[in-house]
């Protein structure tokens, strides 16, 4: 049996704001549940940027019911004036007697005001009720709004011996339906998706998500060191969805970049070099307010990614399949590590089944 506790009733506010991942845009995802006298009075959910937060939501439900009630809410409720009201204001003037946080806000514009304003009142507040999973839940949110740099997920499927094609090139299918279903749900949970021109004059993909309902399509990025993007590309033709291509200085033709603007893509020169400087693609992406990225690129930019520093978080999937081939391409292609004490490892490493295929997801821990 369930025990109405603190915890329980912040599950339910994790479980709230956990529906709306993919839909807030740089903005993190936040539940709110409201209680009074062991009644459930208000439920809310942050589902769009711009719009009303989970807290709003929530005590619009509860109306006058509101005081003297207890306000459950995933991050801490914020204290100025952005695109909406502070909802620590809102909470006060509702005359609500305790209010019990997840975790705390790390914008710099809240970090802890949000609480200490609520004191100032006389609200009994409560910091830290299943905190790990609210940071969790909202790790592409914690990464941006304290360095401006997109969260950026590697996801790849490859055999057991680290294929992603054969030495053909052929390259469907490596997993099975479930898989690749479930790839389709970290496109629409992510900003952008994130590709290598060799992708997309191999595969001419479309780049969105073809879920079982309506899911949002990411925003399409592809580097592309020398413009070799056709415009008859479907990425290009099609203009339902954003899409970004990044290029280096020194090989980029202006006509062609001229050619690629006129069609409506955007076109973002990083680094004065040969090859694409993805440090600086990082950062000028987060200039354009892309939060997060879902990494699916072949070998050599995966490599490139790593060696760089600048994947967060990795999945793979793994087919129970074994296809060797000394040319066929591998997940990661750069120049190695040399010594295995010096290999990038995986912290919080979890494994689960898709399906037919293995999942194994973890942080990527760099030496220094």
């Amino acid at each position: 049996m369930d025990i109405l506790n603190d915890e329980y009733y912040m599950q339910l506010a994790l479980t709230l704001a956990a529906k709306a991942a993919g839909q807030t845009g740089i903005n993190p995802v936040v539940g709110c549940v409201i209680v009074k006298e062991g009644r459930i009075i208000g439920v809310g959910t942050h589902l769009k940027r711009g719009t009303g937060h989970a807290e709003v939501h929530a005590l619009q439900m509860a109306g006058e019911e509101a005081a003297g009630a207890t306000v459950y809410v995933t991050l801490e409720p914020c204290s100025h004036y952005g695109k909406t009201p502070p909802c620590c204001e809102r909470i006060i003037a509702a005359k609500a007697a305790r209010v019990v946080v997840a975790c705390g806000d790390p914008n710099p514009q809240v970090s802890g005001r949000g609480i200490e304003r609520l004191r100032e009142e006389g609200i009994d507040v409560t910091v830290g009720v299943l905190e790990h999973q609210s940071r969790l839940m909202n790790e592409k949110f914690n990464k941006y709004i304290t360095t401006k740099l997109p969260f950026v997920t590697l996801k790849t499927a490859s055999t057991l011996d680290g294929k992603i094609a054969t030495r053909t090139g052929d390259s469907r299918w490596v997993t099975g339906a479930a898989a690749r279903e479930q790839v389709h749900t970290l496109r629409h949970q992510h900003e952008a998706i994130m590709v290598g021109i060799g992708t997309v004059l191999a595969d001419d993909p479309l780049l969105n998500t073809r879920a079982t309902v309506p899911a949002i399509d990411p925003v399409r990025i592809i580097v592309d060191s020398s413009l070799r993007l056709p415009l008859h590309a479907r990425v290009v033709t099609d203009r339902t969805v954003r899409t970004i291509v990044l290029t280096s200085g020194s090989r980029a033709s202006a006509d062609k970049s001229a050619a690629l603007e006129a069609a409506g893509v955007e076109v973002v020169v990083c680094g004065d070099g040969e090859k694409v400087d993805l440090t600086d693609a990082m950062r000028k992406l987060g200039e354009l307010e892309i939060g997060s990225i879902l990494l699916e690129g072949g070998g050599q930019l995966n490599g490139a990614m790593l060696e760089a520093g600048l994947i967060d978080k990795i999945m793979l999937y793994y087919a129970a399949k074994i296809i060797g081939g000394l040319e066929a391409p591998g997940t990661f292609m750069f120049a190695g590590i040399e010594k295995m004490a010096d290999a990038v490892s995986l912290d919080r490493v979890h494994v689960e089944m898709a399906g037919v295929d293995i999942c194994v997801s973890g942080y990527p821990v760099y030496k220094k």
